[in-house]
């Protein structure tokens, strides 16, 4: 570092510093300093104070200060030293950035005050190789066709350095090439630049683009550099003829091909660029109209496609021969040569002919019986012309080859057109051809029947209940079977089977029509009389033989509440009213009368219940409602009237209630009458007459009477076999009750009767008992006397007789 000093003469800053003081007579001098570019901030440059003879310990009183350039203060004073130092780092390219002197020059004015004084600094700033070379543009781009001479120069870009001198460009290099080399020029102002040279030919289908490196180097120390790539697409020229994949092509090709389709397509290639590679395809003079005119050529692709029909028949081979030819200025072409074989295919279909078929034919037709003769044909050859025929597999028939391409239809299971009345069968026959070709041919087999099914009810046993009292002709039920047979084999007739219940014929209680098997009731049926009847009834088809089956038929009459209860108990002389006496010391609780009825309806129907219907005093009266005992509810006083009328109604549990009644006239007497007893029996007197005389010799003559009877009953019982159907005359203690009104043998017997015995009454003479059964069909009730000698039990002291009523099924 240098300080040199230059004396000027002062009149050059007058003008500046008369304003400020009149009395400034100092002259100027100009401090000049060198220093480098890009100094750390804090260097000190120099010890301005010393260099201009200031003293140091003045500069803080005199303040000390330097301009400030660019809005930039680059350099300061130490006024504690008076060294001037580098407060920011100075570019020299960016002070000078415009000059194109190699100096560069940052001027200064330093100012201190009492008095006022101002110093011109000059301060050269000295380049350093801070900057490297670089180009305008990170790559050139070149076009050079691969036609042009060797030798040929392309001028590049050149690179640009801001530093100067030695510190700019120097020279330039070039990578490795073996086309390209370059060559370094110095211009008039010392600026380096370089030209590329072709030092070989260059072939754009061998290398299209080619890339290069271009180095700038500058002379500082140490050297830097810059770079740039050159790209050089080299220019295509016609110089290359189209060609394709092969010389020659063997193409097989299927008859009957469908029209367009692609046949081929042919590539040729060309590898020149742009429109010296386009390539148009045509057919050369070598290719034969016919050929022409079946395929059709895409001069823009090279497809092959078919035009017209290929028939193997007709044409086998097609020669062709094709030309590429490029559409540069002076065009190039390539050929090739091709040839079509024409493969046979199976284009043929096969053909059935049923030469017989025999339809209708009977379901019972025997297995293995030939019911069609078919024949198959293929024109084609070869695996083409072989066939196979089948059936469906489901089907109850079979295929039998009988002679060379003729087949028999045979029949393989039991047919029955019941289950399949027709069958549609299709004879597809299949060619061996690939692919395979196929036809069919459809045909109806028709069944006949046969009467082979029996007629069949939907139920093995029908139960029919039916009301008595029907009306006769009333629809029972409608007993209908099936037959799957057809026509007179479907047609069905309906029977009853003939069987006889008590030498009455089935036919004359129900009849059923033949059509339809609607069954009918011939007449009213008494629950009472007859509760069931089972018989069968067959169903017959017309068919040669007929067949037949059968059903079972089980009618259940039920019970209608149709029979009024009968009063069996107490005994009624005359009408409905019964007269009794009582004493009137009977105790509380005595039994004065029993009500018995009897019901020839069911066990439901003949249930019957008791009540008053009238009383003349309820308060001495009780009646049980089930068994019909009639007791006292308090002693008689003096106040209750001599006649006591009671009315007791007996009703069954049928819908509707049916009813019987009964009149009670009951008389107290001051004579001493023994009470009926609380066990079985109770005394009851018959006021039938007024005199008790004549009735105790009434009694007695009944008694006498019915025992008489019931020895004579018993002697013909003993003798001769009993008679349903014998009546015998009434009388006054035998009574037998009947729903037709007949009066019945006292002296039937049957093995289904069956006996208990029921209190009555006990008038002075005997004992009424009745003996009911329970109900059953066709049952008859006989009322008889029984003297006392038949060994029942007394408990009175009167005489005792016995009603006897028996029931008979």
């Amino acid at each position: 570092m240098e300080a040199n000093c230059v004396i000027q003469p002062w009149k050059r800053y007058v003008s500046v510093f008369i304003l400020f003081s009149a009395t400034i007579n100092t002259l100027s001098a100009v401090t000049h300093y060198s220093i480098p570019e890009e100094m750390e901030e804090g260097s000190v440059v120099a010890n301005l104070a010393a260099d201009l003879g200031l003293d140091v310990k003045t500069l803080s009183r005199r303040k000390m200060r330097l301009d400030i350039i660019a809005k930039k203060k680059y350099l300061d004073v130490n006024k504690e030293t008076g060294e001037l130092y580098v407060v920011e780092k100075i570019d020299r390219e960016y002070l000078c950035a415009s000059k194109t002197a190699t100096t560069c020059f940052l001027k200064l004015d330093a100012t201190i005050e009492n008095p006022i004084r101002i110093f011109n600094i000059e301060l050269e700033i000295m380049d350093i190789n801070d900057n490297a070379p670089h180009f305008r543009r990170d790559s050139i781009h070149l076009d050079i066709s691969e036609s042009t001479p060797t030798g040929e120069r392309f001028s590049l870009n050149n690179a640009v350095d801001s530093d100067v001198g030695t510190n700019s460009v120097k020279t330039y290099y070039l990578s490795e090439s073996e086309h390209f080399n370059i060559e370094v020029q110095t211009g008039r102002d010392g600026s380096k630049f370089a030209d590329l040279i072709l030092k070989k030919t260059l072939d754009r289908e061998e290398q299209a683009v080619h890339n290069l490196i271009l180095t700038a180097v500058d002379g500082g120390v140490p050297a830097r550099s810059g770079t740039a790539s050159i790209i050089v697409r080299v220019l295509d020229t016609n110089d290359n003829a189209p060609q394709f994949e092969k010389d020659n092509y063997n193409i097989n090709i299927m008859e009957n091909y469908p029209f367009g389709s692609l046949v081929v397509k042919l590539n040729a290639t060309d590898i020149d660029d742009g429109t010296n590679s386009d390539i148009v395809y045509s057919f050369s003079l070598y290719t034969s109209e016919k050929a022409k005119g079946t395929f059709s050529l895409n001069p823009a692709n090279g497809e092959i496609r078919v035009k017209e029909m290929i028939n193997y028949e007709d044409f086998r081979i097609y020669d062709m021969e094709v030309i590429a030819t490029d559409k540069g200025a002076n065009s190039l072409s390539g050929q090739c040569k091709l040839t079509l074989l024409v493969t046979d295919m199976n284009d043929n279909h096969p053909e059935i002919s049923i030469k017989s078929f025999q339809s209708p034919v009977k379901e019972d037709i025997a297995v293995d019986t030939v019911i069609a003769v078919v024949s198959v044909s293929d024109k084609d050859s070869g695996d083409n012309g072989k066939v196979d025929i089948h059936i469906a597999d489901q089907l109850p028939f079979a295929l039998r080859e009988s002679s060379d391409n003729y087949y028999e239809l045979v029949v393989s299971q039991p047919l029955d057109r019941e289950k399949v009345p027709e069958y549609e069968i299709t004879f597809t026959v299949t060619d061996r051809g690939s692919p395979p070709l196929s036809d069919n041919e459809t045909t109806t087999l028709e069944l006949l029947d046969v009467n082979d099914n029996v007629p069949q009810f939907p139920q093995s046993f029908y139960t029919i209940p039916v009301m008595e009292n029907n009306a006769p002709g009333a629809l029972l039920s409608s007993l209908t079977a099936f037959d799957p047979d057809l026509h007179e084999n479907q047609y069905l007739v309906y029977f009853i089977i003939e069987k006889e219940i008590v030498n009455t014929s089935m036919s004359m209680l129900f009849s059923i029509n033949p059509e339809n098997g609607n069954l009918y009731a011939l007449k009213t049926f008494d629950y009472e009389i007859e509760k069931e009847f089972l018989f069968h009834i067959e169903a017959r088809d017309s068919g040669v033989p007929p067949l037949s089956s059968n059903v079972t038929v089980h009618v259940i009459i039920v019970d209608q509440n149709d029979n009024t209860p009968v009063i069996v108990s107490p005994w009624r002389a005359h009408g409905s009213v019964v007269e009794e006496k009582i004493p009137r010391s009977t105790d509380k609780g005595s039994l004065v009368s029993k009500v018995i009825a009897i019901d020839t309806d069911s066990v439901q129907n003949s249930r019957i219940t008791y009540q008053f219907l009238q009383v003349t005093d309820a308060t001495l009266f009780s009646l049980d409602q089930y068994n019909g005992e009639i007791r006292t509810m308090r002693m008689f006083s003096y106040r209750d009237p001599r006649h006591q009328r009671l009315v007791v109604i007996a009703k069954d549990n049928g819908e509707p209630a049916l009813s019987a009644t009964v009149t009670i006239k009951l008389s107290t007497v001051e004579t001493a009458v023994k009470a009926y007893s609380d066990m079985t029996e109770v005394p009851l007197e018959y006021d039938i007459f007024s005199d008790l005389n004549l009735y105790l010799v009434i009694g007695l003559g009944s008694v006498s009477f019915l025992l008489l009877i019931t020895i004579l009953v018993t002697c013909v019982l003993k003798c001769q076999k009993p008679m349903p159907s014998k009546a015998a005359p009434p009388s006054r203690n035998s009574v037998i009750s009947e729903r037709n009104s007949t009066i019945a043998d006292s002296t039937l017997v049957s093995n289904d009767a069956y006996w208990y015995s029921l209190f009555l009454a006990e008038t002075r003479k005997g004992k009424l008992v009745v003996r009911q059964p329970v109900p059953k069909a066709g049952s008859r009730y006989i009322v008889s006397s029984l003297p006392r000698s038949t060994g029942l039990t007394e408990t009175s002291d009167s005489a005792a007789s016995t009603l006897q009523v028996r029931v008979y099924s």
